[in-house]
């Protein structure tokens, strides 16, 4: 392979798409992250206690890891842009049914369909990329895509926060609302048709139970898969955990919980550009193999440090920070290592990783919570036993017979 080349090919960055397939991306950060801080204030407005409220995060996840089951083969057999614009559709509607529900029951409900909205543009986005570019290519677009999402995490907290002080907890679904709105339009206006006639004609053979059951016996793509979707886990973990940790149990208070979490996402997005560098003189499975290996090493750090108690909270927030960052190294090259199997079933390959990805991260999430214990113990052993399958999954399954090649 010719890293040069490569580089000089993706040097000519489509910024226009990018920033586009970005906020495609970003409807789960945004619709996750904008509101965690109004959980305590939609407990009490709903009279509903923490695990209810919590389920609202729970629901979401689950509504994201089965829809996208839909929106993979539709994007094959019908095109890219009819199910990204039905989605947004249904996610607009849901996030205006979400500022008017009365009750907890009725929340949960909407967080559901938003999310089976919202995972259209996530799913069609990482199929447009791969319509249009090479294994490694794919991977360093990932990365941008990062850059672009990764705004939402940092951006989305401080602004549900102040947004929650002016307007309560109902406005930030107002606010997901106009932001559902405007990608919408720029998605009906600005995004191409990419699908290639060969990938319809290919997926008019088969129905989707077809497509799936062929992806799944094929053994490097579903080691990808886990590969991605249980470093994620840890992602979904610290999401799902972080209000309690960093406000409850070490004290930050709820303005500074912003600030916080924004860093780390900070953390994330700036590897995933690293990783956009490295893949100049790196393939994307090497870039995994090392990658995959450093984090179980932070994981078991992070897991001593919250079972001692040693340094408190300076010694579990900078290996948090740390770990997260491997985040931005796995995602884009194990799904640029996935993409790049099977191109004609790009649509179905992405949705199969991201509902793995979202259906690991509700489970991790809820393990952590069944386990609450007020100290960073349940949250750093999921994630050490997440990244170690990660691992194993990556090494076993994925990148066995590539080794080679990839040198």
């Amino acid at each position: 392979m010719n890293h040069a080349d490569d580089s000089r090919a993706a040097d000519k960055v489509p910024w226009g798409l990018v920033i586009l397939l970005g906020a495609l991306t970003a409807f789960a950060p945004m619709s996750i992250d904008m509101y965690l801080p109004s959980l305590p204030a939609i407990g009490a407005d709903l009279r509903a206690d923490a695990g209810l409220t919590q389920a609202t995060v729970a629901a979401f996840l689950a509504g994201m890891a089965i829809g996208q089951f839909f929106y993979g083969p539709a994007s094959d057999r019908l095109g890219r842009r009819g199910p990204i614009l039905l989605g947004v559709t249904i996610y607009v509607l849901a996030s205006i049914a979400c500022s008017l529900v009365t009750s907890i029951e009725g929340l949960i409900a909407a967080r559901f369909v938003q999310a089976l909205g919202g995972c259209a543009g996530a799913v069609v986005a990482r199929a447009v990329v791969r319509d249009r570019f090479n294994h490694t290519e794919t991977a360093r677009m990932l990365s941008l895509l990062t850059l672009v999402m990764g705004l939402a995490p940092v951006l989305a907290p401080l602004l549900g926060g102040a947004v929650l002080a002016l307007g309560g907890w109902r406005a930030n679904f107002i606010v997901l609302t106009l932001f559902g709105l405007a990608v919408g339009a720029a998605a009906f206006f600005r995004l191409p048709e990419t699908r290639s006639e060969a990938t319809a004609a290919h997926a008019r053979t088969e129905n989707p139970l077809q497509a799936y059951l062929a992806l799944l016996g094929q053994r490097r793509l579903i080691g990808y898969a886990l590969a991605g979707a249980l470093n994620g886990a840890t992602l979904f973990t610290y999401i799902s955990a972080s209000p309690e940790l960093l406000i409850g149990t070490y004290g930050i208070s709820p303005q500074a919980f912003g600030w916080v979490f924004g860093l780390n996402a900070a953390g994330l997005i700036g590897a995933g550009q690293v990783n956009r560098l490295v893949l100049r003189h790196r393939t994307p499975d090497q870039v995994l193999s090392a990658a995959s290996l450093v984090a179980v090493g932070i994981a078991v750090l992070l897991l001593v440090a919250a079972l001692t108690g040693l340094g408190g909270r300076w010694s579990v927030l900078p290996l948090l920070f740390l770990l997260l960052a491997s985040y931005g190294f796995m995602q884009g090259n194990t799904m640029a290592g996935a993409l790049n199997i099977d191109p004609l079933r790009a649509g179905s390959i992405s949705a199969l990783m991201g509902a793995a990805s979202f259906a690991t991260g509700a489970i991790a999430s809820s393990a952590t919570g069944a386990f609450h214990d007020g100290t960073p113990r349940p949250m750093a052993a999921a994630m050490f036993v997440a990244l170690a399958g990660s691992a194993l999954a990556l090494r076993f399954l994925a990148l066995p017979g590539r080794r080679q090649a990839a040198g």
